[in-house]
């Protein structure tokens, strides 16, 4: 994410490469963004363009009601189970098995600083 510290009305790109793990997202797959300030409340919440090996790039600009202090922003895969922790691939029926690597299902988060 850069930058990392923003104000009021300053662009914020989110953004990541494709995974290793080839994980066949589909040609319409989408990434849910949601920034959350430091009072808690969502200040953005939205879809964006997400390609099939889940590289994605979105910018947002800071709403003006954005609190100041450190705010948490999350990007999951919209309308997936993102979350492997099954051993079992969800995603894709059908396919041939393969091994698959167990994933963390905490919520991804990371830090951005707001200021005034």
């Amino acid at each position: 994410m850069k930058p990392s510290e923003a104000r009021p009305g300053e662009p914020v790109t989110v953004a990541a490469p494709d995974a290793d793990c080839n994980p066949r997202y589909g040609a319409n797959a989408r990434i849910q963004i949601s920034v959350a300030d430091s009072s808690g409340a969502k200040v953005v919440n939205t879809t964006s363009a997400m390609n099939d090996g889940g590289g994605f790039s979105y910018t947002f600009v800071v709403p003006a009601r954005t609190v100041s202090g450190q705010a948490t922003v999350t990007a999951v895969p919209y309308n997936l189970d993102w979350c492997d922790d099954t051993g079992r691939n969800n995603r894709v029926a059908g396919a041939a098995v393969v091994q698959l690597q167990r994933a963390s299902c905490v919520l991804p988060t990371k830090p951005l600083t707001i200021g005034r």
